[in-house]
């Protein structure tokens, strides 16, 4: 098996890694001329959210860690915002934006857990 890295071991990097894929192909379906627009934005966010878990958890100081959670939580609030709009155009279905707020709430949850635990 090959060698796991600490953020690789920690289940709110997949969830977020699970959910920049999830949103990827879901942002494949929005309409030709939001494919640099609105999707590259949501897209770029979503893989934003794992990466700052990853580059945080291989920190050493644990304000350098919470430093690098806190900008992962906010562009998770960025997709979530993006969400909101992308509802409202009407580019994805009531029902898939409420799954993916279940997927952001317990992102944000994990992710604010792991943010406290580095705190003094």
């Amino acid at each position: 098996m090959t060698y796991l890295f600490a953020f690789e071991k920690l289940d709110v990097w997949k969830l977020a890694k699970e959910f920049a894929v999830k949103l990827y192909k879901i942002t494949e379906a929005f309409p030709r001329e939001e494919r640099f627009g609105l999707a590259s934005q949501m897209n770029r966010a979503a893989v934003s959210v794992a990466s700052n878990i990853a580059e945080g958890s291989s920190r050493t100081s644990k304000k350098d860690k919470a430093h690098f959670y806190q900008i992962a939580f906010s562009s998770l609030m960025e997709v979530t915002s993006q969400l909101l709009i992308v509802r409202d155009l009407g580019f994805i279905e009531n029902q898939e934006y409420e799954r993916l707020r279940l997927i952001i709430y317990e992102i944000s949850n994990k992710l604010n857990a792991l943010y406290k635990s580095q705190l003094p």
